[in-house]
């Protein structure tokens, strides 16, 4: 069983488990959900009986199988949902399957269980390749079958514009496109695929995705990453930029100078794309707002920005950056959202005691926002960068570098030991994160996602990973045939998934890692977050 339950004992006795068989009780709708392949009905009694104990945490749950059916106890409907989750997997990976008229034998065990950290996360780049909403809803599946319920989805960037606004249309008209798409590695001249790519979701999609992802509790997280990676956003209103030039839609990786201007315009244009966000989604109880790789250089040029600050009683631009992320961290609390950053825009300073730090950087970088009292969510490039190849094989397919194995994602401590208790209690949790700029379809996503996404999943409800995590790694694939997951096999990729013909080499993980360190340190420097 992937994640790990908290405590696992066989018992003696069995019972089978039919199709169309016959659920009863409290929370029903959340189990049926967990198992909607058997097509289980509600009934006054019936094969599983559920019940609801306000003792136990909201994802919290007991369940117990035997000669006398299943009895499930949830704290609530979220823990219904995994113990319905966990009740499936003791079926044959054949229960995956579709089947009209099926039977499946129910071994006896008693679990009990509750997650370790409560954000378990899974980010995905939709800005970079875009990718359609049935895709999405298919990740939510599959996000929730592993009890992950954090999707993280980066909305924009200077590729391209992914969401609907009818308060400022070209974005979607204009923005969600470009004409071709880099295929280069890093260190070769570049080149292209001269196809014009794009997509957006409609304000509806947004509405369908975050109804869909609550029923499944999962939670999606919308990032509208700002004041930098902006192109895409001044191909459409290039008035919001810190020069006003016209800039178009960008076509090749890396980062770009673009930048937003920090006047009010900028805060208003934001302000009104988060309540279309909010609005659409629902229940948004966290916006990521980014705060990262910002190239200032526009704004140090300009006399009137500088004026700006210096009316602000700002020193610089490094403060002024702090200080417009906060007018939009203000905003988003005054409707009831949580802030959520990278970890520059806590070096910067000046966040919100309640914004949420994702130290991209390091863990390094996530102790010192914890030490300031940040809650912080791990998501370092090393392990948690799923755009990087599982091995420095040839045969791997195009990454942005190499190598980050399912071991070292099993072997991740988002909670590290040497940190104090007061900075652990900080952690909220954990997440796996997906950029797309070499993952060019879903196909090649399930191939970065699965299965090092199943140790994310364990190292985040369980804490860590036991000593028979292989084992039991072994048996799940089985679930994710059934699933069609087109994971990485643990031999190296198929024929059909390995690189095309020229590769030369890419960057190493200690490479980047160098690099990492060098910019942190440089931070160290900097002043603490106020």
């Amino acid at each position: 069983m992937i994640p790990r339950p908290e405590l696992l004992s066989d018992l003696s006795a069995s019972s089978v488990l039919t199709s169309g068989a016959t659920v009863s009780g409290e929370l029903v709708d959340a189990v049926r959900l967990a198992l909607s392949g058997l097509d289980l009905h509600p009934g006054d009694s019936g094969e599983i009986e559920v019940r609801r104990d306000p003792g136990l945490g909201e994802e919290a749950y007991r369940l117990t199988t035997g000669s006398r059916g299943v009895e499930i106890v949830a704290g609530g409907r979220a823990g219904a949902f995994y113990a319905g989750q966990s009740l499936h997997q003791l079926l044959p990976d054949a229960s995956y399957r579709f089947s009209d008229d099926a039977s499946w034998p129910v071994p006896g065990v008693r679990i009990e269980d509750a997650p370790r950290f409560a954000w378990r996360g899974l980010h995905l780049d939709v800005a970079r390749h875009f990718f359609p909403k049935r895709e999405v809803l298919r990740l939510i599946d599959l996000m929730a079958m592993h009890k992950l319920n954090r999707l993280h989805l980066h909305l924009v960037d200077d590729q391209g514009w992914r969401v609907e606004s009818r308060a400022y249309p070209l974005l979607h008209e204009v923005s969600s496109h470009r004409p071709r798409t880099a295929t280069n590695y890093y260190r070769e001249p570049e080149a292209y695929d001269d196809l014009p790519h794009g997509g957006y979701y409609t304000l509806d999609d947004l509405a369908e995705m975050g109804a869909y992802a609550r029923s499944r509790c999962v939670t999606i997280v919308p990032e509208i990453d700002v004041p930098g990676h902006a192109s895409a956003i001044l191909a459409a209103y290039p008035a919001l930029g810190a020069t006003g030039e016209p800039y178009d839609v960008l076509d090749r990786w890396g980062i770009s100078p673009a930048i937003l201007s920090p006047m009010p315009p900028t805060i208003e244009f934001l302000t009104t794309i988060f309540d279309e966000l909010i609005g659409a989604l629902g229940e948004t109880p966290y916006v990521h707002i980014g705060g990262d790789e910002v190239v200032l250089d526009h704004w140090a040029a300009s006399a009137e920005i500088g004026a700006y600050a210096a009316s602000l009683g700002l020193d610089g631009v490094n403060d002024l950056q702090a200080w417009f992320l906060r007018q939009l961290a203000d905003a988003l609390a005054e409707r009831g959202v949580r802030t959520v950053v990278w970890d520059e825009a806590f070096v910067s300073g000046r966040l919100r005691q309640d914004t949420i730090v994702m130290p991209w950087r390091g863990m390094n970088v996530g102790r010192r926002a914890a030490a300031a009292g940040h809650d912080v969510v791990a998501t370092p490039v090393f392990p948690l960068y799923f755009d990087y190849a599982e091995s420095s094989s040839p045969d791997e397919p195009m990454a942005i570098g190499d190598a980050t194995a399912i071991e070292d994602v099993a072997a991740f401590s988002p909670a590290p030991e040497d940190w104090s208790a007061e900075e652990r209690a900080r952690v909220l949790g954990v997440q796996g994160q997906l950029w797309t700029e070499r993952v060019p379809d879903a196909r090649t996503v399930d191939y970065r996602l699965w299965p090092r996404a199943c140790a994310l999943a364990e190292v985040a409800w369980s804490g860590g990973t036991s000593a028979d995590f292989g084992g039991r790694l072994a048996e799940h694939l089985g679930r994710l045939d059934a699933l069609g997951v087109e994971y990485r096999p643990a031999a190296g990729p198929h024929p059909w998934q390995r690189r095309r013909p020229h590769r030369p080499s890419g960057v190493r993980v200690t490479e980047v890692m160098a690099r990492i360190d060098a910019m942190t340190h440089d931070a160290e420097s900097t002043r603490p977050s106020l």
